[in-house]
């Protein structure tokens, strides 16, 4: 694989500072039953990364020393094939914290997942659910063969525990990525597009659509190499960069840490190894508070315009 960060480290993208920590998230581990090529964290079935019931406790206490931290964003590879996943949610769910759970709905049909769907709802947990198109060839193509018909089982199994439904309160959004090395198109059109093919095909609800950009990093970003197409991309999201977006940047009130209890300032500096700014080197999470991060500056390296771009992409989808 092509390693990208020696390519994005020269950058001319403004400086950040931290505001308010509102959201931890936390990579639970590499290992996934899917390998996607827009993956950015290179996640896969032979992946067995996987954070530890001691980092577990860490997280765990830092939502209690930090109230004003109210979200819990779990992410993998799957994490649900963490085997700390379950008692880790009850856990934060306990704590009064939001907790949303970054699935990729073909890990309900795993063995041993039959009553994750379940577990999911009776936690209230808001699912943010990657489908990287409405169409089963475009899907299968990026994620793999069979990947959409299963999407579609777990959607109307989710509807059916009364995910995405109004007035039910189990928050279900859907996640787009394009297909290459292009910028997604806008937000709300795209998301009226996925409602009215979702629902007239399948009888599918949900509550709302994330448009994310693909970053120049991991298996991505080594695809575009192989290319030779990662200057023409990184040009694309350079030009279409927009000042108006860096109030809204998701490292603006979010950290990453990773399987190990490290902290980044987002995911895809974790996946670059480009560290929270520190005299000591890598941070655990352990040895942080949440006043303590404000007002710190934020690292930055070219691929940060991979969320500035055109109408913005973070964790919660575009910014304008």
């Amino acid at each position: 694989m092509h390693a990208t960060l020696p390519l994005l480290q020269e950058t001319r993208f403004p400086s950040l500072a931290r505001g308010r920590l509102e959201t931890l998230q936390v990579n639970l581990g590499y290992r996934c039953n899917q390998s996607c090529v827009h993956c950015h964290v290179n996640a896969g079935p032979g992946r067995s990364e996987e954070m530890s019931a001691d980092n577990i406790d860490a997280v765990l206490a830092f939502l209690r020393s930090n109230p004003a931290v109210r979200t819990l964003d779990l992410t993998g590879g799957a994490p649900e094939l963490n085997p700390h996943f379950r008692c880790l949610v009850a856990a934060a769910r306990a704590l009064g914290r939001t907790v949303i759970d970054r699935c990729n709905l073909t890990i309900l049909e795993e063995a041993g997942q039959e009553d994750l769907a379940d577990f999911l709802a009776r936690e209230r947990v808001e699912i943010v659910a990657s489908l990287p198109c409405y169409l089963e060839d475009n899907v299968d193509r990026q994620r793999g063969k069979g990947v959409f018909g299963a999407s579609m089982r777990a959607l109307q199994r989710l509807n059916g525990l009364g995910y995405g439904r109004s007035g039910s309160g189990l928050v279900l959004n859907l996640v787009y990525n394009p297909q290459g090395p292009v910028l997604p198109p806008p937000q709300a059109r795209l998301e009226a597009d996925y409602k009215a093919s979702l629902a007239e095909r399948f009888g599918i609800e949900f509550n709302g659509l994330f448009t994310l950009a693909n970053m120049p990093i991991q298996r991505f970003g080594s695809m575009l190499v192989s290319q030779g197409r990662f200057n023409e991309y990184m040009t694309l999201l350079r030009a279409a960069h927009r000042e108006d977006n860096l109030d809204a940047v998701m490292c603006r009130s979010l950290i990453s840490v990773d399987w190990e209890g490290h902290v980044f300032d987002c995911d895809f500096n974790q996946q670059l190894g480009i560290d929270l700014p520190s005299p000591g080197g890598r941070t655990h999470l352990s040895a942080l508070t949440a006043a303590g991060l404000e007002g710190r500056p934020i690292r930055v390296a070219d691929h940060c315009f991979g969320c500035t771009a055109g109408q913005g992409s973070s964790c919660g989808g575009a910014l304008a």
